[in-house]
């Protein structure tokens, strides 16, 4: 019934239509045809003065009444320290053009009315004006040349890299449809390298070169948090089609490109809850962010910076949203501390690991840390009995004597600590589980204890530095009922005899 009443309308206006211009025709003839002609020439020149006058209000007034919700302006100012450059650029720009917008405009209309047709007025034709012609060119010239100069000078610093020794954070994002794969660096403050054929989704998204170190440490998070003030180098690649890593409270843009890595550097000026006190002392910012919910947070409260895709990639393109936070240092920090490696924690001593059965660069420096810090809290105790060190990482083949290889790392840690302190006197005590028999556990303790003396001797400790004794299965220090408990009992315990 709709569908049937708006073509019946359709209809009517159609006839109506028809109707006018019949006796528009009639009029015509009744006043004659130069008649109608000046009087719709007038008409029409008229309107099209009132349009441009009614235009050119709208345009400034849709503007300045949108200026809060444009980047730039009112609450959203840049974030970055090289985004008010740009801001600038761009409102120098649109200086220029604007007064070119309206000028042209008001010549536009305005000619239309002034030069519409009139009886007895002829339009005069010249061939040539080098005035004209200069006056059009030199102007434009000269504010190009401003243009220009000045938008070289704020590209060339925006898109400037880092220089030699600059302090600074580096990230890596990688599109694909549809999200970002983030990666920051550990501890060492470096990304590992990739090879894009060592992808595989189950175990290694990004393809990193897990014989390279510098991976060990770098971790995925799902979201992107930087410290205030602090420098950050982003690269940015894709695996599948063009994609864009788009900052805008930053003022950071910049095509993700499959197979020709690309990246931006900015330094965030402002912290997520900065920007969102800004937020605050704006009336329309004060309004509940879920309208479903008015007793919730208000809009600036909900406000985040985000991380988006701003090329059209695919149906999903929406997907890649990600929130981005700006925090002062020592968040940062802590949430730093927070993050587990991904090689660490999905990769290390599995089939993947080129280090399986090994130990790290990183794991050796960290045990040597730990056997020193350790060493000189038991030589500062006054109380003997915690005059003790637990030799972690001394191990031995089982039901044998012999030290497993992992074991050098950790003795000739120890060595290194003893030739340090050079008065020191130790007792190297070996000590078992409770299963077997008490007698054998006994041998074996002390042939355990032996073995660790002998290796010190061999890498230059002074033998009578250093006594060895078995104590069987007689000190434990935690439950032999469970494996755990039995695993913690047999050791290699050291006692600092005296200073």
């Amino acid at each position: 019934m709709l569908g049937l009443v708006i073509i019946l309308i359709f209809i009517l206006l159609a006839v109506i239509t028809v109707q006018l211009s019949r006796v528009s025709e009639l009029a015509s003839k009744i006043r004659g045809e130069a008649e109608v002609a000046r009087q719709k020439n007038d008409r029409t020149a008229f309107w099209l003065v009132v349009f441009m006058v009614g235009f050119l209000i709208f345009c400034v007034v849709s503007a300045w009444y949108y200026k809060d919700v444009m980047l730039g302006y009112g609450p959203h100012e840049s974030a970055s320290a090289h985004g008010g450059d740009l801001d600038s650029l761009f409102n120098i720009t649109l200086f220029f053009t604007g007064i070119v917008f309206i000028i042209t405009h008001i010549a536009l209309f305005w000619f239309s009315w002034k030069y519409r047709e009139q009886e007895g007025r002829k339009a005069t034709f010249f061939v040539h004006s080098t005035q004209l012609e200069i006056i059009w060119t030199v102007i434009p010239i000269i504010v190009m040349t401003y243009l220009v100069v000045k938008g070289l000078f704020i590209w060339n610093a925006t898109m400037a890299d880092m220089k030699p020794g600059e302090d600074h954070l580096e990230i890596e994002a990688t599109g694909y449809q549809f999200a970002w794969d983030l990666r920051y660096p550990g501890a060492d403050n470096m990304l590992g390298t990739r090879d894009y054929r060592l992808i595989n989704l189950a175990d290694n998204p990004l393809g990193q070169d897990w014989t390279d170190e510098k991976n060990i440490d770098d971790f995925l998070p799902t979201e992107i948090v930087l410290p205030v003030n602090k420098k950050v180098r982003v690269r940015i690649t894709a695996k599948d089609v063009l994609h864009n890593f788009y900052l805008p409270h930053f003022r950071v843009k910049m095509d993700a490109v499959p197979g020709l890595p690309t990246y931006f550097a900015f330094t965030p000026t402002k912290t997520t809850q900065q920007y969102r006190e800004s937020l605050r002392e704006y009336p329309e910012w004060q309004t509940p962010a879920d309208e479903s919910d008015p007793d919730g947070p208000q809009r600036w409260e909900a406000f985040d910076y985000e991380l988006a895709c701003a090329e059209l990639c695919g149906k999903g393109h929406y997907s890649m949203r990600r929130v981005v936070r700006i925090v002062e240092e020592d968040e940062y920090n802590e949430w730093l501390s927070q993050q587990t490696s991904y090689y660490l924690s999905n990769v290390r001593n599995t089939d993947a690991d080129p280090f399986k059965g090994g130990l790290l660069g990183a794991e050796i420096a960290n045990r040597k840390v730990e056997l020193l810090t350790d060493f000189e809290s038991a030589l500062n105790s006054d109380d003997a009995s915690n005059a003790k060190v637990n030799l972690k990482h001394v191990f031995f083949k089982t039901g044998s004597a012999e030290l497993e290889d992992l074991s050098k790392h950790e003795l000739t840690n120890l060595s290194k600590i003893m030739s340090k302190y050079k008065d020191v006197v130790v007792e190297l005590g070996g000590h078992t589980d409770n299963v077997g028999d008490a007698s054998s556990n006994q041998l074996l303790s002390e042939s355990r204890a032996k073995s660790v003396k002998s290796y010190l001797v061999n890498k230059g400790v002074n033998v009578d530095r250093l006594q060895a004794r078995g104590y069987g299965q007689n000190s434990p220090i935690s439950d032999n009922g469970t494996a755990e408990g039995r695993q913690e009992n047999r050791r290699t315990e050291l006692t600092i005899i005296s200073k």
